[in-house]
């Protein structure tokens, strides 16, 4: 995968994490096994981390919408399909995760439904 790819995912997988005020150890988890599984070097990593410590919730925002909008539809799909089954990974779905999740698919130009049906064909994304 590309990049922007790796980079959309990092900085929306961040954001859905702290949407809730709460960065549950299974969500940690949960980023480590998502950077795992989608080879993501550890250069991009340290980059991604040291970017969003000076940066606010709107920057990052912002940020992973530029990444994002670098990326194909099938490369849009599975970041979303994957922040929506992170979502879940904690037992319960917050509000305000589902207000991240809602209003950055309808910015990336992808159908909810889409994203639902894709996380529920690929129930192991990470």
């Amino acid at each position: 995968m590309k990049e922007n790819y790796q980079l959309a995912l990092l900085y929306f997988v961040h954001l859905l994490i702290g949407a809730d005020g709460v960065a549950d150890s299974t969500e940690v988890e949960a980023l480590y096994r998502i950077k795992k599984k989608e080879n993501i070097p550890d250069r991009i990593y340290t980059d991604f981390n040291n970017s969003i410590s000076s940066k606010t919730e709107r920057e990052t925002y912002q940020i992973a919408i530029d990444h994002l909008l670098k990326c194909n539809d099938s490369e849009k799909l599975k970041v979303f399909g994957t922040l929506y089954r992170l979502s879940e990974v904690d037992g319960r779905v917050h509000t305000k995760e589902i207000k991240l999740l809602l209003y950055s698919i309808e910015d990336a130009g992808i159908e909810f439904n889409d994203v639902v049906d894709y996380a529920k064909a690929n129930p192991s994304i990470f």
